[in-house]
């Protein structure tokens, strides 16, 4: 079965986004959507809310204002079954992979599955040795995280998120901690299951090789104003970009 094409239509639609902790404004007035099938990059430089704005799509930080939208279903209006639903349909890989320590990386895996489904213990595991398999850790089922290396991690996060088949991934800092070589091939692997899969990316990174390797489209925040400064394709703001800030950060140039 062919995957979708890209940019269909909306999956995630977010409206005047604002965070604020205290008297302290994070950002304010943020929109913008994602398309079916892109690899979407929330990009910008430290403190600016990154992680805070994907915390805040999938339900973790509420809004000071605004609403967001996931596939058709209010993030934060939608309760109980209707709210279990939307998470099932989401995955999420976490910067450090919050794997178990105690379990192997496949049961790791298993756990959204014995969690959200009625398949068979045998069953999980096979699901399970799959999806750890569609990120090259085949022979690295049976291991516990400390075993293996920060790429490894990061690629059982990601078959962890995908251990339901969720229309959607969320990527907290994928790259966060690698050397060039692995976040490579990291980023490799985000693009090759994007379009074998017809999956939808939401990465948070600062990451400037992968943003410009893997993204699609991109928003951009600054912490100095407060919001959002930049959008569309990463290569066309590095090429084209007037602003001072976001010009900087794409040509890596002092500020």
């Amino acid at each position: 079965m062919s995957a979708e094409p890209k940019h269909a239509e909306p999956v995630i639609v977010a409206r005047h986004l604002t965070a604020r902790f205290g008297t302290n404004t994070l950002f304010r007035d943020v929109s913008f959507t994602v398309d079916r099938g892109e690899v979407f990059v929330i990009l910008g430089g430290s403190g600016c809310g990154k992680s805070t704005l994907l915390k805040l799509m999938i339900g973790l930080v509420p809004p000071a204002e605004g609403d967001v939208s996931i596939l058709g279903t209010d993030v934060w209006s939608a309760e109980g079954a209707d709210r279990l639903a939307l998470l099932k349909r989401i995955g999420v890989m976490w910067q450090q992979g919050a794997l178990f320590g105690s379990q192997t990386l496949q049961e790791n895996v298993e756990m959204p599955l014995a969690e959200h489904t009625s398949l068979s213990r045998e069953a999980r595991a096979e699901v399970a040795r799959a999806k750890l398999g569609l990120v090259g850790l085949s022979e690295a089922a049976n291991r516990l995280p400390s075993e293996v290396s920060g790429g490894m991690l990061k690629r059982a996060g990601i078959a962890r998120a995908l251990a339901l088949d969720p229309p959607i991934l969320f990527l907290d800092e994928p790259s966060a901690g690698l050397d060039p070589i692995t976040s490579a091939g990291l980023d490799a692997l985000i693009k090759d299951l994007a379009k074998s899969l017809g999956s939808t990316f939401v990465v948070v990174t600062h990451e400037l090789a992968s943003i410009i390797e893997i993204g699609d489209r991109c928003i951009m925040l600054d912490k100095a104003e407060k919001g959002m400064i930049a959008t569309g394709n990463p290569r066309d703001l590095r090429d084209n970009a007037t602003h001072p800030t976001v010009r900087a950060f794409f040509r890596r140039e002092a500020a």
